[in-house]
């Protein structure tokens, strides 16, 4: 049984069609990357799945029931707009957040505590949220959307403002929450952690889905025809009528063979001339395929 599943959806504001006509599902203890330019419609599908605003036509279905308020109960939800009080003091804050999903004052303490020590911020529990960086406050706005334990977790845009060490802390968080059975949606830009943790995703672009399924299944239908050379010596076989694009970094090559380019047929030209000390023919990355797929499509 699905998670979420939305069915047909569309949303129009005004003269504007936000989403038009898209389907999809979550399993539990699936990771789901819902993703596409600025302005595809990613935001106002999150929206109708949490029944900010409800679809012009189409179905929301969650935990297996037509949509109703009484779900929510078990959803959390990470906007991409912060919704903290400034002059509020973080643990406040979060028990604050834990009681309106319904738990009381003293099992909220315990959860927001519990968490402030998992996520490093334990030391910051008595500040208020003004003094706080961009980063620390997405970590409070994520813990306060888990305090209640939900099934379903969606995220717009969780890795906002966060450093390199903070965003792993919260790619091995949600890994967890995978693991514990959670389905989890999340909405970002960033290709590489999506390609890291889903097990699935969506590409919208104008309001429509262009590009949807397993990870595997979608890097399946592309041409494995992407090469890392690291070498010493002549950088001549980059010349290769076997090549439609190269850069060079100093003995670090990234090639796009052309259309059935013969990568073997490369690599007995490298190393003819050079010492070849890596040759790894890869298929493209999630970024790569995303580029592809959107192109010159994107409104201006």
């Amino acid at each position: 049984m699905p998670i979420v599943e939305l069915q047909g959806v569309s949303k129009t504001y005004e003269s504007k069609i936000a989403v038009r006509d898209l389907s999809l599902s979550i399993e539990a203890g699936q990771m789901f990357g819902l993703l596409g330019p600025n302005g595809a419609g990613k935001t106002s599908t999150i929206r109708m799945m949490m029944g900010i605003t409800l679809p012009d036509t189409g179905h929301v279905n969650l935990f297996g029931q037509p949509f109703a308020r009484s779900s929510l109960r078990r959803v959390g939800y990470l906007p991409e707009e912060r919704g903290l009080y400034k002059k509020m003091r973080v643990l406040e804050q979060l028990v604050f957040f834990g009681e309106l999903h319904g738990l009381t004052r003293a099992e909220a303490l315990k959860r927001a505590s519990g968490w402030a020590h998992r996520l490093d911020i334990a030391d910051v529990l008595g500040k208020k949220t003004e003094e706080l960086s961009k980063g620390m406050q997405q970590k409070i706005q994520f813990i306060g959307s888990l305090l209640h334990d939900p099934g379903l977790i969606v995220m717009d845009e969780p890795f906002s403002g966060l450093d390199p060490v903070n965003a792993k802390l919260l790619e091995h968080t949600l890994l967890e929450l995978k693991d514990q059975g959670k389905a989890i949606l999340f909405s970002t830009h960033r290709m590489d952690q999506v390609e890291k943790l889903c097990d699935a995703i969506c590409l919208i672009n104008k309001g429509e889905a262009v590009l949807s399924g397993t990870m595997r299944a979608i890097k399946s239908r592309y041409e494995r025809n992407h090469v890392v050379v690291e070498f010493d010596g002549s950088a001549e076989f980059l010349k290769s009528d076997q090549i439609a694009e190269a850069r060079n970094f100093s003995g670090h090559a990234e090639i796009r063979l052309k259309p059935h380019g013969d990568a073997q047929k490369l690599l007995h030209e490298a190393s003819a001339i050079a010492t070849i000390y890596r040759f790894e023919l890869m298929e493209p990355s999630l970024e790569e395929i995303f580029i592809q797929t959107v192109g010159g499509k994107v409104d201006a």
